[in-house]
């Protein structure tokens, strides 16, 4: 600029303005004497010839040598007290910067006592504020025209994160234990975070951590075990359950007979999976024994004709040996069978085999 300035102030348009130079690039001929106005919640360095020479705060201050007295010794010769100078002026904002966000890029590996070792996410926010200016300029703004958050949030970022992960392995076992420890953690975090953020001149105002979860697969398997921890004894849950839906197939089943039996229970295998089969293998297994005890001359209940010793089905219609009538129905029931295929009812134990 070749002109003589004599009033200098600037307004942040976005909110999100840290530093702003003045001029943006070189320096600019500023009259002493001149009128140089910091807003509220601004402050102002001085440089010439790349040295910082003062830092005015808020208000109207005249460029003379009551008010900068370190320039009185620059400018005092040969120019004279009325001469313009060639300086620069960084207008750095004072005001606390909230919702700042962090997150992890990557899920990051921690070794649970109770889950092994799982991948873990992590997001939270913070704010901040410049509480020297001259140190932010000279370590961080440098010769840039302008400054904003955008260029500080990968690398605060990144540094929040690596301070958590040590802090984490130090100080938690178990991601079942974070919930209650969210405040705590954001305590510890913001402690080692405040030196991180003091050497460049930043105040760590605050310090929030709103998740941290493994990935949504490490989430199904927890949801598994609180399921299985609701149900307690598995082995009695599985018998329990095959009970009632033998009962409930044989009563929706109706009058089908031994046919709609020995689908039953292909269904039922599917449904349950190994321990049903198991189950079912048991009771098939009570019934084989004894089909074997019956007369060589037993015939089929539906078709008569004759049953060979232990068979499980009549070799002619296909129909399950009958072990005795329903005392209910007097629907034939099929061997082995703990209930009346046709109706429902319970199997009276110590009846005989029909013969016939």
């Amino acid at each position: 600029m070749s002109q003589f300035l004599e009033v200098l102030e600037h307004y942040d348009p976005t909110g999100h303005e840290i530093a702003f130079r003045f001029p943006p690039e070189g320096s600019a001929e500023i009259k002493f004497g001149a009128q140089l106005v910091v807003h509220e919640a601004q402050e102002a360095v001085f440089y010439r010839d790349g040295r910082a020479l003062d830092v005015l705060g808020p208000g109207r201050h005249t460029l003379t040598t009551q008010n900068i007295p370190v320039l009185t010794k620059v400018l005092s010769l040969p120019f004279g007290f009325t001469s313009p100078f060639r300086v620069q002026v960084v207008f750095v904002s004072k005001r606390t910067f909230l919702d700042q966000k962090w997150g992890t890029r990557e899920p990051v590996v921690f070794r649970d006592r109770e889950l092994g070792v799982v991948r873990l996410r992590a997001f939270g926010a913070y704010a901040y504020r410049i509480h020297d200016a001259r140190t932010f300029v000279n370590t961080v703004v440098g010769s840039l025209g302008e400054f904003d958050t955008a260029r500080l949030a990968d690398f605060y970022r990144d540094m929040i994160v690596a301070r958590l992960n040590d802090l984490l392995g130090e100080s938690l076992t178990s991601i079942l234990d974070l919930p209650a420890r969210y405040d705590e953690l954001a305590t510890l975090a913001k402690a080692r975070l405040t030196e991180d953020f003091s050497k460049y001149g930043v105040d760590l105002s605050d310090f929030y951590i709103n998740s941290i979860t493994p990935p949504d697969e490490v989430l199904a398997r927890l949801d598994e075990r609180a399921s299985m921890g609701a149900v307690g004894d598995l082995s009695a849950y599985t018998r329990f359950k095959v009970a009632v839906a033998l009962g409930d197939a044989a009563r929706a089943d109706g009058g089908a007979g031994g046919t709609a039996a020995a689908g039953m229970g292909v269904g039922l295998g599917a449904g349950f999976g190994v321990q049903m089969a198991g189950a079912l293998s048991e009771a098939m297994k009570g019934g084989a024994g004894g089909g074997a005890g019956a007369a060589a001359t037993a015939t089929c209940a539906r078709c008569g004709n004759p049953v060979p010793a232990g068979s499980r089905f009549c070799p002619a219609c296909g129909v399950p040996t009958a072990v005795s009538p329903c005392p209910r129905c007097r629907q034939p029931i099929p061997m082995g069978a703990k209930f009346c295929p046709s109706c429902g009812s319970p199997m009276v134990p110590g009846t005989s085999p029909t013969t016939g």
